[in-house]
């Protein structure tokens, strides 16, 4: 259940057309999605760290600054304590780096960002580097990103 809730939660993070609807249907489902996680018998740090990450994700993009700062923060806090690397470590840098984004603080944002760009590069396998910074490129920045390429 957690895997389905995780997809249908990516789902509407690329509808083009979203409506209000499926903002709170993405939330619940972000939400939800780590739940189910949790009560899982294959349940790791690991999944709380990145169900943190998508429900800090989908409030970033929804420009909800605020929680998504809280759940970024969180993910940080599991990947720092769990000395989690590669993949989770570049993407916890992210989360922190499109919250501060989402709340305009520019300088931040910044420093989390180039945090989040050179462990993207470390990350191993090519395939999971590419949707690294495929997913690191991608909007929204709100405009506090100027050069995506610094």
């Amino acid at each position: 259940m957690g895997m389905e809730l995780n997809m249908q939660t990516w789902n509407l993070l690329e509808k083009k057309d979203r409506d209000e609807r499926d903002d709170k249907r993405m939330i619940y489902f972000a939400k939800a999605s780590l739940y189910h996680w949790r009560q899982s018998s294959n349940y790791q740090p690991v999944n709380e760290q990145r169900g943190q990450w998508l429900i800090s994700h989908v409030f970033a993009v929804l420009n909800h600054g605020d929680e998504a700062l809280m759940h970024a923060k969180t993910c940080m806090d599991i990947t720092m304590n769990e000395s989690l690397k590669d993949f989770d470590l570049a993407y916890a840098y992210e989360s922190k780096a499109r919250a501060y984004a989402s709340l305009g603080q520019v300088e931040k944002m910044n420093q989390y960002f180039i945090n989040a760009k050179a462990s993207g590069n470390k990350i191993i396998k090519n395939e999971d580097r590419k949707l690294f910074f495929s997913d690191l490129h991608g909007e929204p920045w709100y405009k506090c990103l100027k050069n995506k390429d610094q």
